[in-house]
């Protein structure tokens, strides 16, 4: 990946989560040109499938898409506010989840609520969607997907066991 060819913002997420990868397991950040916002979901399953790897092909993709779910659209009358909108989601699996993507046993929980801010709550973002994720055994997380008019679209998946 060029990473020159970068926002920063994106590059503060990276810091924080990751690079793309296909470890299947931690977490990642992928940044994806789609200037369509018509197909977002499929850039998420894409950039599921890639973050799981080959592991997608040995447990089988109805196992991984036994957890996926869209458990939040934000509404486009909605103030932007990533942190307080994970924090209210009311799935129980997702409330214990929600502390662990939001790195609170970091050093600065305001660096990373800064940084989740700058990619998620910006004016441009026009499109913010969250799904459940896992392989329905042993691992479960999130993945949120952020569109933005520019035509940029960054997902953020986290998974744990």
């Amino acid at each position: 990946m060029n990473t020159s060819a970068l926002p920063n913002y994106v590059m503060d997420l990276i810091a924080l989560y990751g690079a793309p990868s296909q470890t299947g397991f931690g977490s990642a950040i992928f940044y994806e040109p789609t200037p369509q916002t018509n197909d977002l979901e499929q850039v998420a399953l894409h950039c599921y499938r890639y973050f799981v790897g080959d592991l997608w092909e040995k447990f089988g993709e109805t196992a991984w898409l036994r957890t996926w779910k869209q458990i939040y659209d934000r509404p486009s009358s909605k103030k932007p506010n990533i942190v307080a909108e994970l924090t209210a989601i009311a799935d129980q699996d997702v409330a214990r989840y929600v502390p662990v993507l939001l790195l609170s046993d970091s050093d600065d929980d305001r660096k990373v609520q800064s940084v989740l801010a700058s990619a998620y709550d910006n004016p441009n973002v026009t499109h913010l969607s969250v799904y459940t994720i896992g392989d329905g055994a042993a691992l479960s997380g999130l993945l949120i997907t952020g569109h933005r008019i520019t035509g940029e679209t960054t997902v953020l998946i986290s998974l744990l066991d």
